[in-house]
């Protein structure tokens, strides 16, 4: 009963507040939320954000009309959205720094600007549930449906940015991820707000017993089918096969500079042939053993044929322009070797023209290239700009400084490879998107994922962590293992379960000499996709929408 009756008064101090004091709690509860986020990793902090997000949803009063009364509902996840993603996305403003003198006076719109425009996700969620709102412990389900509803909507409306969604939050750990291979990041995000905002109904007199005995129930089951999957699935490998990830920790601005790109070739292939004699100084080559800064080495285990994984742009020019590079490749894959490397590549157009973009390129030990996969989901802004023509009028162009910057590839699908599994590439942020990656997947299942990416413009921020962690959980969700080259970290090694064979932190030179870990069994979201989170969405609105109807006719 005594905490029954501080958790009142608590909630009832929040309900009343007014003005600005509404309006920076709001925020600083948003923000708060975000230190459950990598590379901090404190999800209790989100069991503290989201009881004060009901309870200042609750406070909403009624307003003269209905358009007041929407828009003040919409100010309230508004506000908290705005800052949930200041807090979680400040570090994009670094980017604007690789080439201050070009791109520093567009800092406020990366820092405050892109998340004033993610935050209308969350004020339309919390509009939508406040129309549906039950004087009841049972409203924190329509909050977690509506919340996921537009988390899912964010992943694909204009061209779609899922960064951080809500479901990153209650998966900090593999044990923690594995949910996600049930009903994907989008169902997980469902019930990490039910359980996070659960401790908001202590404060509740009708149906507080059964919705903290639910949430209770969800908890325990994300946990322990986390715990259960990992117990009995150990880490496996495909025999013969190992990978060498290339970290070569290149600083970003230092690619801007074409008289440069000798010196970053030469380095790539410095790095790569240190990786090499690592291997040939014990035969017996580890599946995590990692070359540079942040070594860990495990069970050691032979292997023959080698990929070499260079991470993206890692070739500073196309490479059939430069038949001296295309020879120096050529010397530098050895027999048994495959290398797997990100890089420009351009394609004539039958009117006349090229076409350039962003690929992974597959080498065999001849120096020829013998597949390439183009990326298709493109960084607005990074890699094109929106509105080209008018936008290039007043100087704005993508940070690539690249005029009419890439174009998309058309599709997505595995690379076969010779004496291995095949895989699956993923250049950049494509790893986010993993409704699109099972889709890629669907027809013909790879051996396991490739993720060639380039963190260099972020430095040394929380950007690149939370941009692993998101390859990771797209990972999990198919049952996929994950090899990671990242220029300047964090290059990884794992897993279909999200266990990290190998690791390079952040700003590390080095490589990782692994194993290829062998894929699990297709999960039900590899099968399923999306069709689990649908069902649950509708389960949530039928009932939310049932109790609040139920309990209308009462007090009517």
């Amino acid at each position: 009963m005594a905490a029954r009756g501080f958790f009142e008064r608590l909630a009832g101090r929040v309900m009343l507040l007014e003005g600005a004091r509404r309006i920076l709690l709001t925020l600083a509860a948003g923000a708060c939320a975000a230190l459950a986020l990598p590379p901090l990793d404190f999800p209790a902090a989100a069991f503290v954000a989201f009881p004060l997000l009901v309870w200042l949803l609750d406070g909403v009063g009624a307003r003269p009309t209905l358009a007041r009364t929407l828009i003040a509902d919409f100010s309230v996840g508004w506000l908290f959205g705005f800052g949930y993603f200041v807090a979680g996305l400040w570090w994009l403003g670094s980017a604007m720094l690789v080439n201050a003198a070009a791109f520093a006076v567009f800092i406020p719109f990366a820092v405050l600007g892109l998340p004033a425009v993610l935050a209308v996700y969350f004020g339309l969620a919390t509009a939508l549930a406040r129309r549906f709102w039950p004087d009841s412990a049972f409203r924190i389900l329509i909050l977690a449906a509506s919340l996921a509803l537009f988390e899912y909507l964010r992943s694909f409306v204009l061209t779609g940015f899922p960064w951080n969604e809500l479901g990153v939050l209650a998966a900090p750990t593999p044990m923690l991820m594995q949910s996600v291979g049930l009903f994907g990041l989008h169902g997980l995000s469902l019930l990490a707000v039910f359980v996070f905002a659960a401790p908001a109904v202590l404060a509740d007199r009708h149906g507080r017993g059964p919705v903290l005995a639910l949430a209770v129930v969800v908890a325990v089951a994300h946990v322990g089918y986390g715990a259960y999957r990992l117990a009995e699935h150990a880490t496996s490998y495909v025999d013969g096969v190992a990978v060498s990830v290339v970290q070569a920790n290149i600083a970003q601005s230092d690619k801007f500079d074409e008289a440069a790109a000798q010196k970053i070739f030469a380095r790539q292939i410095a790095v790569t042939e240190k990786g090499r004699e690592s291997r040939r100084s014990d035969e017996a080559v580890a599946p995590g053993a990692v070359t540079g800064a942040g070594a860990r080495i495990v069970e050691a285990r032979p292997n023959t044929r080698t990929l070499i994984v260079w991470p993206e742009s890692s070739l500073p020019f196309v490479l059939t322009e430069r038949p001296e590079a295309v020879a120096k490749l050529a010397d530098l894959i050895q027999p048994g070797e495959t290398l797997i490397a990100g890089a420009p590549r351009i394609e004539p157009m039958p009117s006349g023209g090229e076409r350039l973009y962003n690929s992974v390129l597959v080498v065999d030990d001849n120096g020829e290239i013998v597949d390439a996969r183009d990326k298709v989901h493109l960084v607005p802004f990074g890699e094109f700009l929106p509105f080209e023509r008018y936008l290039e009028r007043y100087g704005i162009m993508n940070l690539s400084e690249m005029p009419g910057g890439f174009s998309a590839g058309t599709e997505r699908r595995p690379v076969p490879l010779d004496g291995a599994p095949s895989f699956l590439p993923l250049i950049c942020y494509e790893a986010i998107f993993p409704s699109e990656i099972a889709a890629s997947a669907a027809a013909e299942r790879p051996g396991f994922i490739v993720n060639d990416t380039n963190d260099g413009w972020f430095g040394m921020t929380p950007g690149p962590h939370q941009h692993l962690r998101l390859a990771e959980l797209s990972a999990v969700a198919l049952g996929l293992p994950l090899v990671r080259a990242a220029n300047t970290g964090i290059s990884v090694v794992t897993d279909p379960y999200g266990r990290e064979i190998g690791a390079l932190a952040l700003g590390a030179t080095g490589t990782i000499e692994a194993g290829l870990p062998e894929a699990a069994e297709p999960t039900p979201y590899s099968r399923l996709r999306n069709l689990p989170f649908f069902g649950m969405l509708a389960a949530c609105f039928l009932f939310g929408v049932s109790v609040w109807l139920f309990i209308s006719r009462q007090t009517d």
